[in-house]
């Protein structure tokens, strides 16, 4: 009884997922734009500590990465010339190094798929200089040009074996500017309807909006009077409900973040893709604790044999297909007023709307 309780097919907070979908986007088209897919993401991926006021998630990220998750959102603090990984104040045992190398290694030995990844300064209010410069530093040698650090949005084949990299940084441009992107971040919940009403506004105009504008339907939420858990177990079936209505059909419903997701929902977001993405599901929701044997990777057949837990540096799939990380100025000042480079991908606009 408490297992079913802690995991159905839209919240799962079990130490593993029930799910394994490691190569969905692998079947896809190169030519689809990253903005025109669903993509299943974490709030928060790696707040695993804390207590139920902080915890956020109950996988671990090669976890999170196999059961489909190809968003994640890293906070890191600055601390003895080290970006860190926190959760306000709380220290969530992992390094933005540890994370980049993590995540790449994954993609070593699944080159079919791309991960989004939002990197902020947690509690910006208390910036420590050189948080900038040190995430440079970490994206030039971590990333050993697999890290897409361009302004425009990449389409899904530029981006496959790689981090493709969303960020919210004044001044430097080492990536798509994350506040120039359609966003609905209700965070602070006082009302869990109105929580969900605001996320599932953010869907309809996601499946129906400009496909070349990216957008981002956060899910998640904490509160005076609730936590993450709380949130998830409300908002998570409620999701899970609005995109069954839909199934079988293509939409693009954006990157959906999630606290604790179900396989389920995994699912459901992954098919909406198409079938050549919903073939790779390999698990139903009601699957015990115990995970199903991952498929092979896809795509180069040489890195796909390699185990997600080592891959030679010289692995084909780490070829230099972009050049390295590199850090210039923006030209506006105000944050909120951030110019796109010239070299933006012609059709996109990136625009946010905070609802």
């Amino acid at each position: 009884m408490e297992a079913r309780c802690r995991r159905s097919a839209a919240f799962d907070c079990m130490p593993q997922p029930a799910a394994c979908c490691p190569d969905w986007m692998a079947g896809l088209p190169d030519a689809l734009p990253l903005s025109r897919l669903s993509i299943p993401g974490t709030h928060d991926s790696l707040s695993l500590f804390g207590g139920r006021r902080l915890r956020c998630q109950s996988w671990g990220l090669e976890a999170q990465l196999a059961s489909g998750i190809r968003f994640l959102d890293v906070r890191c603090k600055l601390a003895r010339g080290e970006l860190h990984v926190y959760h306000l104040c709380t220290f969530q045992r992992a390094s933005l190094r540890g994370v980049l190398r993590r995540t790449l290694r994954f993609l070593c030995a699944h080159p079919g798929e791309a991960v989004l990844m939002r990197i902020k300064e947690e509690l910006p209010i208390f910036s420590r200089p050189g948080f900038a410069a040190e995430l440079h530093r970490c994206l030039l040698e971590e990333g050993r040009g697999r890290v897409w650090c361009r302004e425009e949005v990449p389409t899904l084949g530029q981006a496959r074996g790689k981090i493709v990299v969303l960020e919210a940084l004044a001044q430097e441009v080492l990536g798509i500017p994350y506040e120039q992107l359609s966003i609905s971040d209700a965070w602070n919940v006082l009302s869990l309807e109105r929580k969900w009403a605001r996320a599932r506004r953010h869907l309809e105009r996601a499946a129906g909006g400009d496909p070349t504008t990216m957008h981002l339907t956060f899910c998640s939420g904490n509160g005076l009077f609730t936590c993450p858990e709380e949130v998830a177990r409300f908002v998570n079936p409620r999701c899970y409900q609005h995109l069954r209505r839909r199934r079988g059909r293509p939409v693009r419903w954006g990157v959906v973040i999630l606290d604790f997701p179900g396989a389920g929902l995994l699912r459901l977001i992954v098919e909406s893709n198409g079938p050549l993405a919903s073939g790779h599901t390999t698990a139903a929701p009601s699957t015990p604790a115990g995970r199903s044997r991952r498929p092979h990777g896809r795509g180069d057949g040489q890195c796909s044999r390699h185990s997600s837990a080592h891959c030679p540096r010289q692995c084909p799939s780490r070829r230099m297909l972009l050049p390295a990380p590199r850090i210039c100025r923006r030209t506006s000042a105000p944050v909120k007023q951030k110019r796109v480079s010239s070299s933006c991908w012609a059709p996109g606009s990136l625009r946010v709307t905070m609802v």
